[in-house]
């Protein structure tokens, strides 16, 4: 049988997520209740690490023992990856000694390669083009907070980078709008979004794309690896921070979300982060429950 990846949001059918937003709901539930359950005993993950982390790192080494299993953590700094092993050679060698395999690297043809020639599952766990498993958290503790997305506005204001993209995926699966405002110079890169583009809408000023908005979210304004431009970048990205005004545009009830880490000042005003709406918190937490729901899919399949 074809061996099944995670490498952008939409390898996932709506179906399947689902049935996994059900499975990480039930799986957070034991885990909030000290309730042992430990599907992947014996199972192991190898957690490989081109880019540093902390949430993506600490959520998948945690929800791996959570579940009973055991996580490897390679930097390719301190790997045959780092000396020159080809990609190829090193997803045969990983694949024969685990059960799984996540990756957090730079292109998204690194991570395709890998998968091609992997044995096991291969989870996205960033790349420079898409993150899927953020959003999927996101739209967990959309859902756990305010009920099904389908139909809503969600708010980009920011960079168009791999959270972006990813959201844009998400729209086409579950059905809601994105409202996307991002600065000249840094619009979407059409290559990495479908063809039909009724699931999003341009707006030159952030604010009106905050507009009726169920969700407003952003992501820093320099992304890892492009360290060098932060000074330009800092100027062009004024005026397309989320503060208070921005958020007063949005329904009501709206929700904020942030993938972390924040800069208080720049692409977030303290008050918003740290205000009523924001969700961040919950949101980084949820990292750790959907990434269960996945660990548990790609190693044993529907169990319920």
């Amino acid at each position: 049988m074809a061996i099944k990846h995670y490498l952008q949001f939409s390898d996932l059918t709506l179906a399947e997520y689902e049935y996994l937003i059900e499975r990480a709901s039930i799986i957070k539930k034991k885990f909030k209740n000290f309730e042992t359950y430990h599907p992947l005993l014996d199972r192991t993950l190898v957690m490989v690490f081109e880019k540093n982390s902390t949430r993506t790192r600490l959520s998948f080494e945690a929800g791996m023992h959570q579940l009973g299993g055991t996580a490897v953590y390679l930097n390719t700094r301190d790997s045959q990856l780092g000396r020159g092993e080809p990609i190829e050679d090193a997803a045969q060698v990983m694949s024969r000694m685990s059960d799984i395999i996540m990756i957090r690297t730079f292109g998204q043809e690194i991570i395709e390669r890998f998968a091609a020639n992997s044995r096991v599952p291969v989870i996205n766990g960033l790349t420079d083009e898409h993150h899927p498993c953020q959003v999927f958290a996101d739209v967990f503790t959309y859902i756990e907070h305010r009920g099904s997305i389908k139909g809503k506005t969600v708010t980009w204001i920011g960079d168009a980078n791999n959270m972006l993209y990813s959201w844009l995926q998400a729209a086409e699966v579950f059905g809601f709008h994105v409202n996307v405002s991002t600065p000249k110079g840094y619009d979407i890169d059409y290559n990495w979004v479908s063809k039909d583009h009724s699931h999003f809408t341009l707006f030159d000023d952030p604010s009106d794309a905050c507009e009726g908005a169920d969700l407003v979210t952003t992501d820093v304004w320099t992304s890892m690896g492009w360290e060098e431009e932060n000074e330009i970048r800092k100027k062009a990205f004024a005026g397309w921070n989320v503060d208070a005004a921005k958020m007063a545009r949005a329904k009501p009830d709206a929700l904020f979300m942030h993938c972390l880490p924040a800069h208080r000042g720049e692409e977030v005003e303290a008050e918003v982060i740290d205000g009523p709406q924001s969700v961040v918190w919950d949101e980084a937490e949820n990292r750790l429950h959907v990434q269960k729901a996945l660990l548990e899919y790609f190693v044993k399949g529907r169990v319920a």
